[in-house]
């Protein structure tokens, strides 16, 4: 069979690659602890799944408008102003099937042939390939001196006559961290100066700690909103990751092209998952709020373990549930012999930095019960004091 240059050149997603591998070794019965895949382990919302059985019910089961339907599409305009104060109409909002078809659409409709995306890396693992699949290139802006940060001197190294845009994301997947108002405000002027669009992914957006708050960059500066696509979803807010809804908010005439796109995709997406969102954004806040302090605590304890195994180095995280772990200095040759000989000798699943664009570290989610979090920690500890012996 031939096979496409695109379809060669793509490398599949290494944090579902790992969480793969974890459940094939769980499933021969071996006693696996995987911290890997990016989801939450609360159930959905009673009032989405209220909603989704309703839906059924009333049988919402048919095609919807391709954008999606108005309810979902009301209760997100009204979320984000009531919570940043932005103004969207429906036909500035998409409603698509899981927010990693929204940024890919999005990118299919910003990115053509030969056309330069900055990435600030480390980086969620499907940007640089989506943006492959664009026939564009991405274009790495490490963050690592500065705190996981984005710094204006590196941008300003990394932007050329082809440069066209920027994915920014925030709170970060994999680093955790949350970026500042100033840093959006440096990033705006970057984007006006040299006429760049901007994918703004702040799908971890309700999941903050300690005094850390998360601002949308039309906050930092409200007169870029015509080159702003705002990214975000029900997965990591409400829980529902299965539910596949994400959705973009943007200008009208980017929204169109967007939705042209999917009308050769996906089409809509799930109508009953689309009531289901509607109804977790109008009312599930108490059980976000109780998930988000449920997070923060998890976070608190897996520092202070991982704190004790002396070669290790983090940040603790500002935001999202990931901590990111600088291995380097454990004696391994790289951060995926470490993932394999961890998850072949001790069972316990984390993510390559290599796969965010960031060698020599590894992504672990806290996304679990403490207890959890408690046994991993431990066989972390065991594994790399091994490797002094």
């Amino acid at each position: 069979m031939k096979l496409s240059q695109r379809a060669i050149s793509i490398s599949p997603s290494a944090t579902l690659s790992i969480s793969d591998k974890a459940k094939e070794l769980k499933a021969q019965g071996q006693p696996v602890l995987s911290f890997s895949a990016g989801e939450p382990d609360f159930g959905s919302p009673q009032a989405a799944c209220q909603a989704a059985i309703e839906a059924i019910e009333r049988g919402e089961t048919h095609y919807t408008p391709n954008s999606g339907i108005g309810e979902l599409k009301k209760a997100v305009a009204g979320y984000y102003k009531k919570r940043f104060g932005l103004e969207y109409s429906a036909g500035e909002i998409l409603v698509t099937s899981g927010l990693k078809t929204m940024l890919y659409e999005t990118v299919q409709m910003l990115a053509g042939p030969g056309d330069e995306v900055l990435v600030f890396t480390p980086a969620w693992v499907s940007y640089v390939e989506q943006i492959k699949l664009a026939d564009g290139r991405a274009v790495p802006v490490d963050t690592s001196g500065n705190g996981f940060s984005p710094s204006l001197t590196e941008i300003d190294k990394s932007i050329t006559g082809r440069t066209r845009g920027m994915i920014i994301n925030t709170p970060c997947n994999p680093t955790g961290a949350v970026y500042s108002a100033k840093t959006l405000r440096m990033l705006a002027d970057v984007a006006v100066k040299y006429d760049l669009w901007i994918i703004f992914d702040e799908v971890y957006e309700r999941l903050t700690y300690g005094g850390a708050r998360h601002v949308n960059i039309l906050q930092a500066a409200p007169e870029i909103r015509d080159r702003v696509i705002i990214a975000n979803g029900v997965s990591k807010t409400y829980s529902m990751t299965g539910w596949r809804i994400g959705y973009a908010l943007g200008p009208s005439e980017a929204i169109k092209k967007i939705d042209g796109l999917q009308s050769h995709l996906t089409s809509n997406a799930s109508s009953i998952a689309q009531w289901a969102a509607a109804a977790a954004i109008n009312e599930a806040e108490d059980e976000v709020e109780r998930n988000r302090a449920a997070f923060e605590r998890r976070r608190d304890l897996i520092c202070g373990l991982l704190s004790e195994i002396k070669p290790l180095k983090f940040a603790s995280p500002d935001g999202a549930f990931y901590i990111f772990i600088d291995i380097r200095g454990t004696g391994l040759p790289d951060d995926m012999e470490f993932c394999r000989r961890l998850l072949e000798e001790k069972y316990v699943a984390l993510v390559p930095g290599a796969a965010f664009s960031a060698p020599g570290y590894v992504r672990m989610s806290y996304a679990c019960s403490e207890s959890d979090l408690k046994d991993g920690a431990a066989s972390i500890k065991e594994f790399v004091e091994a490797q002094g012996q």
